[in-house]
């Protein structure tokens, strides 16, 4: 029981730091396109957002696996399958914070040069297919950060 405060801590911070990934995807994004009459300047906030979620995310992976990796070296086995979570959820942020997010923009801009949406570019299949792949990871970053919040309250 030496170490119960380092681990409540690691599911205090998973806990929010899923939630807050989650209620940016599933909520707040759903809501700018409600609520904003212009797709593109959603699709600009939303882009934004994901991007602040992705690099929130490595930062928290990094620092949980940090936590996890010295519980497991001080004997607490069930932070193994931890670590293998987080390594999954950084390869998700890592893969749409400096791959896919970057490109996407990088069409969008391109588009604004041309004086157009996206949507009207000639880019407009890869940017959706781009956006398609990123959704995917999303939903997969979703799905494992709630087994780990399931796993970090396992006694």
């Amino acid at each position: 029981m030496q170490y119960m405060g380092l681990q409540r801590l690691c599911t205090m911070l998973a806990s929010l730091w899923v939630g807050g990934f989650i209620t940016v995807g599933y909520l707040v994004t759903p809501i700018l396109f409600s609520a904003l009459g212009d797709r593109q300047v959603a699709g600009m906030v939303a882009g934004n957002l994901f991007l602040l979620e992705a690099y929130l995310s490595i930062a928290l992976s990094v620092v949980l696996m940090l936590a996890s990796n010295f519980l497991v070296f001080k004997g607490f086995d069930h932070f193994r399958a931890v670590r293998w979570i987080l390594l999954g959820m950084l390869a998700c942020a890592v893969g749409a914070g400096f791959i896919l997010m970057p490109w996407m923009s990088s069409l969008r801009d391109q588009a604004l040069i041309e004086g157009l949406s996206v949507m009207a570019s000639s880019s407009a299949t890869l940017f959706s297919r781009l956006h398609g792949i990123s959704s995917g990871v999303f939903i997969v970053q979703s799905i494992l950060g709630v087994v780990l919040l399931w796993r970090l309250t396992k006694a």
